[in-house]
Parts: C-alpha cells; sequence; structure tokens
C-alpha cells in the first residue's frame, strides 16, 4: 500500500509517498516528468505528517539533513549512485565525473547521469546538487527552474 501527501513549496507542488518501509516517491507535481497519482494509492496526511514535517523544515531553511526512512526501488547500480548522491553536503555541488570517480568507475559519467535521472527521491536524494564539469546547470527531472530554486533555497550561487 502506498499512501501520499502533497505540500505547497517555492517550487510548486509536491508529492510525497511511502510505504511500510519508509519514503518511495519525491516528486514536483509541476516537474517535467512527474509522477501520475495512481488509483491504488491513498491520501494518508496523518501517515506522511513526519516525513511533511521535515520538508517543511528544508523549505523553511531549519534543515539541512534528512532523518526519513527511505525505501526507493532501483538496481544496483543506481542504488550506489544515490547514495553517492546522498554524500553531497547541503550547500555544495558535484559533477557527474565526479561521482562517477568517487563511485570507482571515472569513465561512468552517462550512466551515472541516467542513474540520476531516475532518481524516486528528489530533495532526499539531492540529484538537484549535480550540475556540469564547467559549473553550468544541466538537466533536472523537475526542470532547470525547480532546480535553481532548490541550488538557491541551499545557498548555491549558478
Amino acid at each position: 500500500m502506498i499512501c501520499f501527501d502533497l505540500m505547497d513549496t517555492p517550487c510548486g507542488p509536491l508529492l510525497v509517498a511511502i510505504n511500510r518501509a519508509g519514503l518511495a516517491h519525491v516528486d514536483f507535481v509541476d516537474g517535467l516528468r512527474p509522477l501520475p497519482l495512481r488509483h491504488e494509492w491513498r491520501r494518508d496526511s496523518r501517515a506522511l505528517a513526519p516525513f511533511m514535517r521535515e520538508f517543511h523544515d528544508y523549505f523553511n531553511g531549519a534543515l539541512r539533513t534528512f532523518t526519513l526512512p527511505c525505501a526507493p526501488t532501483g538496481t544496483t547500480f543506481q542504488h550506489e549512485v544515490w547514495a553517492q548522491l546522498r554524500t553531497i553536503p547541503f550547500g555544495q555541488t558535484r559533477s557527474y565525473g565526479e561521482l562517477a570517480a568517487q563511485l570507482g568507475k571515472p569513465g561512468a559519467s552517462r550512466a551515472v547521469g541516467a542513474a540520476n535521472g531516475r532518481n524516486p527521491l528528489s530533495i532526499i536524494v539531492p540529484c538537484h546538487r549535480v550540475i556540469g564539469k564547467d559549473g553550468s546547470l544541466t538537466g533536472y527531472a523537475g526542470g532547470l527552474p525547480i532546480k535553481r530554486t532548490l541550488l538557491h533555497l541551499e545557498g548555491i550561487a549558478i
């Protein structure tokens, strides 16, 4: 069973969905590739309250590190990339090449980018902190305006 709730953010509505193990999806409703609500999902503000509290604190500048249990679905490589993304500190960025090198796969920048693009936990797995080698903004499933807003919230000037 997936339970979800929605919250307003400076980036637009945010969909947060959980399963029994933890966060399953975090997605911007107005993003480039929004996750559609499924008919079997149930809206449950009470069950999502502790999760929404952390997102509220993040958007209000009172939270830099999430403590929420996560349960994303993906391949072994995607999980490796997502774990590496979670090591990027608040207020810092990395390039795809840096992430690939940190994974011990320096030639895998494109594969890292593809795994980054499949991240089901926006913000929690901070794929918005990944930029181009030259410091430029690169693609983001939520769209570049949302990425800019998230980076700005974290004090990152691009």
